[in-house]
Order: C-alpha cells, then structure tokens, then sequence
C-alpha cells in the first residue's frame, strides 16, 4: 500500500519522490485517455491528496487517537522531512499554462508550505490560493485555499460559505477518485 484513509506506508515517501521526479518527463504531457487532462495533472493531485494525509491538520487529529504518531523517526514525520523537496518538484507548475496542472500545483504548494523552512514562499503563494478563490469551480481546491490564506493570517476574498460535512475534510471530498492510476 501507498496510502489509504489519511495513512502514509513506509512506501509512500519513496514513491512521493519518485511521483516527483517524474513530473518533468515529457511524457507526462500526455493527456490521460478518454480524458483531455494531461497525466501531470494526475500526478499533482496524487501528490496533493498524499500531501494532505501528511499534513499539519491530519497529522494532529491522528496525534489525538495515536499517541506518537508525530514522534521523530516515525513514517508520517519522515514523510514530512520530504515537503521543502516534494516543494521544489511541484513549484515549477504554479503558472503552467494548463489549468488543470496549474491548480493541481498550487493546491499541492499550499498544503506543503506548511513545513516552517518553506514559509518564506507564502506570501507568494498567496497571490496564487487568491487565484484559486477567484476562479476554481471545485469545492475542496477552493476550501485548501480558503483555509491555507487563513491560517498564514491573510484575508481571503469574501465568496459564498462551503458547506462543510465532517467527511469532507480532504482536498477531494467531492468522490472524485484520485486512486485511479494516472499512468
């Protein structure tokens, strides 16, 4: 297993990194089939959906049931040690000039700023989260956004509230699969 239910495996890291290297490879141009999405896109989401698993908010509801969970040398805290790189892989595609790639980027940079040695590109991210306010029509990219301006103690554009079930945590509560293999 990669992940499962906000779970990172210890397969997960070396796969996050292998996801990211492979996000320049010319192939990943290619649209996915019966799709007009390029495979790039798929990849981001992937690593979106992985980012969240491992994020600060995930991570501290899980510290709730799993005492040290977040202890230094487990896999979750490992994970974490990758977001500054998995940060560099995904950075180049906040102005790709497909949208779904670019949304895909800038939602994944959002979640992966939260390691404080990236805090020094959150201000720039937030021209891009604004971005993502001002024009996505998906929900829960626009709730990361939303909840990311927030959280770094930046006003978001005022916008209609999101309906929010306690399901709907992640970045793809909407049931859209993200485990469909984007290959």
């Amino acid at each position: 297993m990669v992940g499962h239910q906000n779970t990172i495996y210890k397969a997960t890291a070396p796969v996050a990194m292998y996801v990211a290297g492979i996000l320049t490879h010319p192939s990943a141009t290619t649209p996915r089939p019966y799709r007009k999405v390029p495979i790039r896109a798929a990849l981001l989401n992937w690593l979106v959906s992985t980012a969240y698993d491992a994020s600060d908010e995930v991570a501290s509801r899980m510290e709730q049931y799993f005492p040290g969970f977040l202890t230094p040398g487990t896999v979750v805290a490992s994970f974490w040690d990758l977001r500054p790189m998995l940060y560099r892989a995904v950075s180049p595609f906040l102005r790709d000039s497909h949208e779904d790639v670019r949304e895909a980027a800038v939602i994944a940079a959002l979640i992966l700023a939260e390691h404080p040695a990236l805090a020094e590109h959150r201000d720039h991210l937030a021209v891009h989260a604004r971005a993502i306010l001002d024009t996505s029509g998906d929900d829960p990219n626009r709730r990361v956004a939303r909840r990311t301006l927030e959280a770094w103690g930046h006003e978001a554009p005022d916008s209609e509230p999101f309906l929010e079930e306690s399901w709907d945590w992640g970045p793809h509560g909407d049931g859209r699969s993200y485990l469909e293999p984007p290959f």
